[in-house]
C-alpha cells in the first residue's frame, strides 16, 4: 500500500463510479471507429520487419461457434502484439465459401446457394466485427465470387500448361449420398467427411492432379518445419508414405491372360523365394479379364460386391478378419518359375504399391493368417539363429526379424539384410525386377460431380481434343439459372453453359461440367490476401514474396493431411511456374484445441452447444475473448464454463473500476518519478516489470496465452494492495500512473475495447494499439530486500527478510531474532548452519 505521511499531499480515488464495464455502448463505440478509420490496414511499404498472421478461413455457415471464437482470440492477440512491437501486421480474413453444404442447403431451404453463402457471410462478418478482430477488412475473399475463382482458374490453366494436369478412368471414392467423388483424404473411417454416408468405389472418368511430382520435396522439406508440431509433421509422413523397396515382374500362368505382367512392390525382396502364392486387391483393373468366364466368377463377384462396401481402414487394420476368394488363375513366380495360385482379399487396397502383392506366410503375419485360413501353403525363407522352429509347419505366427536366408537357390546363408539388396541386385540382372521406391501418397482427384464449386475452364471437342479456355474468355461464369435437385450436377444440363465454341477449330464443343474440389480454392487464398483487389493477375509476384510466408497458421489439426499438405504443394507448383521464390507457406504452425463442454465436443445433437453471440450480448466481447484464451493453453482442449465466463466478466470489471476511480487524477498529472519513493511504490515498479517481461514472454511462444493473462491478473491485484488505503502519496503517483499505462497496453491485445475507452479516459491521446509495446527494465527488477525460508532439521520454522546482498552469517543473526525460530531451538547449539544463497538456511541440532 502507498502510505501519505500527514505533511505530503495525497491523491484520493473518485467514489461515485459504475460498478460495471457498459460493455455494450464501449465496444460498438471502437468498433466503429476502428473501421472507419482503418486503423487495420496492412501497409505494404514501411518496416521492414513484417508479421503475417493468418486464422483458417471458416466455411460461412451463419454462425460462429465457440472453435471460430478460440481460433480468432488467439490471431487477434498475436496481430495485436506484434503491430505495437513495430511490425508491418497483415491480419485478413475471407471464406471458403464453395462446397456441398451450401448446395445441400439450398436444396433443402429452396434458395439458390449463392444468396444462402452471400447472406452467412454478412451475418458471419457482423459476429467477427463483435469480437473486436483486427482485421484488414479491405483483402477480404470469398471463395465463390468471381472476381476470385477467375484467377483460380487462370493458375488451374497454368498447372495444365506445366503437365500437371491430367485426366483418366480410376476407381474413385464415391459418395452415393452427396453424388460426387471424394479424394482419398476426404473419406474418414469409410465415411464421406460431410454427410457420414458410406463411400463405395466406382470407376469413372475423373481429373487430377500430379501432387505425386513433388512427393520427395514434400517429404523432405518438412524437416525445415521447425516451427510445425511434431505430430503434423508425423502425419503428413505418414501420408506421403515413403517406402524404399523393389517391384518384381509376375506373369500370369496360362488362359487368355498368359503372360500378362503383374509388377508387385515389396519392401522384403530378401523373402520372394516363399512366396508361395499372390493376391490382387478385388478393385485391380486385371481381375475383371482373370475371373471373367471362369468357375469362380460369380463367387468372386460376389466378394468384390461386398468389399466395395467396406472401410479402407478396416481392411487393412491388423486386428480385422482377412478374407479372401480364389479367381481360378495362376502365377508365376519369376525367381523359381513356380506356379502360385492367385486370390483377391479385402485387406490389399488398389492404391498402395501397384495394388497386387506376392504373398510370403512364413514372413508376414496378414499373409500367415491368411493362408491358416484358408490352406494354403507355406515355405520358410528365413531363419533366425536361435529359431525354435525348423519349418513353416512348426511357427506359431510369421517371423519378421531378421535371419539367414535359407530355400533360397544361391541365396542360401546370406543374412537377409544383406539379401534384401543381393536379390534387388540380381532381379535387376535378370530383368525380372528392380530397386524402386514408392509412395501411399496419391494423385489428388479434384473432379466433384456437383454445381456449387469453380468450373474447370476445359472445352471438349471432337475434332481437337481437349482445350483450355483462353485466358481472355475467364471467368468461365458459374450460371446461377439452375434447379437443384441434390442428384448430380446441373451443369450437364444447362444448354447455354454445356454448349461452347472450341477455341481451337471454332466448331461446336462442350464445357467440362465437372467442378473442381474446393481445397484447390483454400490453397492459394492466403496469396491472394495480399494482393485481393487486383483485377489484373492474380497477385503481385513481387508483394507476395514480400509478405510471404505466412509467420503464423492457426487452425484445427484435423486439416494436417488435407488443407496443409495440399498448400504445401501449391506453392511449391507456383513456385516452379515462376509466381513465387519460396518454397514453404507456413513458418510456424499452431493447431489449438477444441472447445468442450460436459467433457464432449460441442454438437447439436448432443444439446451442449454454447452460442458465442449469446455470451458476447450478456458479457462483451472482451470478456467472452478473456476467458476463452485464459482457460487452457491454445493447444489443448478448452472446457466451458459458465462461472468461468462470469469471472472474465468481474476481472473486465475490476480493472474498469480501478482505473476510472483515478481517471481525472490521471489525466492532469505530469509529475515525474522523483527517486523518492516508498517502499510500496518501489513494490509495485518492480511488479509491473516483472509482468512485463513474463507476458511478453509468454506471448512470444503463442502458447502461453493463458498464463500471460495469469500473470497480468497478479499484477492488477497489485494495483489493488497499492491503492486499499484510498491515498496515494503523491510523490509515489507517477509510478501508479505508470503501472496503469502498462496494464492498458498489456491488455490490449487480449481485451481491446477497455483498453482503448481508458486509454482515452486517463488523457491519453490516439489509439492504445498504436503504442509501443512496454519493455521491462532489468533494473527494476532488483529488489533491496529478500525473504528466505529457515528450515530446522529440514523442516520450515519461519520466514526472515533480509537485505538481498545478506549472507549466511547475517542470515543466522536476522532468524535468532525471531521468536518461533528461537522457541524451536530450545537454547540448543547448532550442529551445523546449511545456507542455500538466497533460497533458505537449514539449521542442524
Amino acid at each position: 500500500m502507498s502510505n501519505a505521511s500527514s505533511s505530503e499531499s495525497s491523491i484520493h480515488p473518485v467514489k461515485e463510479i459504475e460498478a460495471h464495464f457498459p460493455f455494450q455502448e464501449v465496444e460498438a463505440k471502437w468498433q466503429k471507429r476502428w473501421q472507419n478509420e482503418k486503423v487495420f490496414a496492412a501497409p505494404d511499404s514501411g518496416p521492414e520487419k513484417k508479421f503475417y498472421c493468418l486464422e483458417m478461413f471458416p466455411y460461412p455457415s451463419g454462425k460462429l461457434h465457440m472453435g471460430h471464437l478460440r481460433n480468432y482470440a488467439i490471431g487477434d492477440v498475436m496481430a495485436r502484439f506484434y503491430r505495437m512491437n513495430g511490425c508491418r501486421v497483415l491480419h485478413p480474413m475471407g471464406y471458403d465459401a464453395f462446397g456441398l453444404p451450401a448446395e445441400n442447403a439450398a436444396i433443402k431451404n429452396r434458395v439458390h446457394p449463392a444468396e444462402w453463402t452471400f447472406n452467412n457471410i454478412r451475418e458471419m462478418r457482423e459476429q467477427q466485427t463483435a469480437l473486436g478482430l483486427s482485421y484488414d477488412w479491405d483483402r477480404d475473399v470469398a471463395t465463390c465470387h468471381e472476381k476470385y475463382y477467375k484467377w483460380g482458374q487462370w493458375l488451374f490453366l497454368k498447372f495444365w500448361e506445366k503437365g500437371l494436369v491430367y485426366r483418366k478412368e480410376g476407381l474413385l471414392n464415391w459418395c452415393p449420398d452427396c453424388q460426387t467423388v471424394l479424394a482419398n483424404e476426404q473419406v474418414v473411417n469409410g465415411l464421406c467427411w460431410r454427410c457420414d454416408s458410406v463411400v463405395t468405389q466406382k470407376f469413372m472418368p475423373q481429373w487430377f492432379i500430379k501432387i505425386t511430382d513433388y512427393a520427395d520435396e514434400l517429404l523432405n522439406d518438412l524437416d525445415k518445419l521447425t516451427g510445425w508440431p511434431n505430430k503434423v509433421l508425423v502425419m503428413q509422413r505418414n501420408w506421403i508414405g515413403r517406402s524404399e523397396g523393389a517391384e518384381i515382374l509376375f506373369h500370369v500362368a496360362g488362359g487368355e491372360k498368359q503372360g500378362t505382367e503383374i509388377p508387385v512392390f515389396t519392401t522384403r525382396p530378401d523373402t520372394i523365394f516363399g512366396a508361395t502364392y499372390m493376391v490382387l486387391a478385388p478393385e485391380h483393373p486385371l481381375v475383371e479379364s482373370l475371373i471373367s468366364g471362369g468357375s469362380q466368377e460369380a463367387e468372386c463377384r460376389a466378394f468384390i460386391e461386398k468389399v466395395s462396401k467396406m472401410d479402407k481402414t478396416i481392411r487393412t487394420d491388423e486386428a480385422a478378419k482377412k478374407e479372401g476368394v480364389f479367381t481360378g488363375s495362376y502365377a508365376v513366380n519369376p525367381v523359381n518359375q513356380e506356379k502360385i495360385p492367385i486370390w483377391i482379399a479385402n485387406y490389399v487396397l488398389v492404391e498402395y504399391g501397384t495394388g497386387a502383392i506376392m504373398a510370403v506366410p512364413t514372413h508376414d503375419q496378414r499373409d500367415f493368417e491368411f493362408a491358416r485360413e484358408y490352406g494354403l501353403p507355406m515355405r520358410l525363407v528365413i531363419k533366425p539363429a536361435d529359431a525354435p522352429f525348423n519349418s513353416a509347419e512348426e511357427m506359431t505366427e510369421a517371423w519378421i526379424g531378421e535371419g539367414i536366408m535359407v530355400n533360397s537357390a544361391q541365396f542360401d546363408g546370406t543374412p537377409n539384410e544383406e539379401g534384401k539388396k543381393n536379390v534387388t541386385k540380381w532381379m535387376a540382372e535378370q530383368r525380372i525386377g528392380g530397386a524402386t521406391v514408392n509412395y501411399r501418397l496419391r494423385d489428388w482427384g479434384i473432379s466433384r460431380q456437383r454445381y456449387w464449386g469453380m468450373p474447370i475452364p476445359l472445352i471438349h471437342c471432337d475434332r481437337c481434343g481437349i482445350t483450355p479456355v483462353p485466358e481472355d474468355q475467364l471467368p468461365v461464369d458459374l450460371p446461377r439459372d439452375v434447379e437443384l435437385t441434390g442428384e448430380g450436377s446441373p451443369l450437364a444440363k444447362h444448354e447455354s453453359f454445356l454448349h461452347t465454341t472450341c477455341p481451337k477449330c471454332q466448331g461446336p464443343a462442350r464445357r467440362e461440367t465437372d467442378t473442381i474440389d474446393t481445397f484447390w480454392d483454400s490453397s492459394w487464398y492466403f496469396l491472394r490476401y495480399i494482393d485481393a483487389r487486383n483485377t489484373e493477375a492474380a497477385f503481385d509476384s513481387q508483394k507476395v514474396n514480400d509478405w510471404m510466408p505466412v509467420d503464423l497458421y492457426i487452425g484445427g489439426v484435423e486439416h494436417a493431411v488435407l488443407h496443409l499438405l495440399y498448400s504445401r504443394f501449391f506453392v511449391k507448383a507456383v513456385r516452379d511456374i515462376g509466381l513465387v521464390d519460396f518454397d514453404e507457406p507456413f513458418t510456424q504452425l499452431l493447431t489449438q484445441g477444441m472447445v468442450t463442454k460436459d467433457g464432449a465436443k460441442m454438437s447439436k445433437s448432443k444439446g451442449n452447444v454454447v452460442d458465442p453471440g449469446e455470451i458476447i450480448e450478456k458479457y462483451g466481447a472482451d470478456a467472452a475473448r478473456v476467458f476463452i484464451l485464459f482457460t487452457s493453453p491454445p493447444e489443448r482442449d478448452l472446457e466451458w464454463s459458465d462461472q468461468g465466463v462470469v469471472g472474465a466478466s468481474r476481472f473486465i470489471d475490476r480493472i474498469y473500476r480501478l482505473v476510472l476511480s483515478y481517471a481525472d487524477a490521471l489525466k492532469s498529472s505530469s509529475q515525474q518519478d522523483s527517486g523518492n519513493l516508498s517502499e510500496a511504490a518501489k513494490n509495485l515498479r518492480r511488479a509491473c516489470h516483472k509482468t512485463i517481461k513474463a507476458v511478453t514472454d509468454d506471448i512470444k511462444d503463442h502458447i502461453g496465452l493463458n498464463t500471460a493473462i495469469a500473470k497480468i491478473m497478479e499484477m492488477v491485484n497489485e494495483m489493488y494492495k497499492f491503492t486499499e488505503n484510498d491515498a496515494i502519496a503523491e510523490s509515489d503517483f507517477p509510478i501508479f500512473r505508470d503501472a496503469v499505462e502498462i496494464l492498458l497496453r498489456l491488455l490490449s491485445p487480449f481485451a481491446p475495447h477497455i483498453s482503448a475507452e481508458l486509454w482515452e479516459a486517463i488523457g491519453n491521446e490516439g489509439y492504445v494499439i498504436s503504442q509501443p509495446w512496454p519493455v521491462h527494465n532489468p533494473d527494476f527488477l532488483q529488489t533491496d530486500t529478500m525473504m528466505l525460508v529457515i528450515q530446522i532439521n529440514g523442516k520450515v520454522r519461519g520466514k526472515v527478510t533480509v537485505p538481498a546482498d545478506a549472507d549466511g552469517e547475517a542470515v543466522w543473526q536476522a532468524a535468532l531474532q525471531q521468536e518461533q525460530i528461537t522457541r524451536w531451538l530450545n537454547d540448543q547449539e547448532p550442529k551445523k548452519k546449511i545456507y542455500v544463497p538466497k533460497k533458505l538456511l537449514n539449521i542442524v541440532v
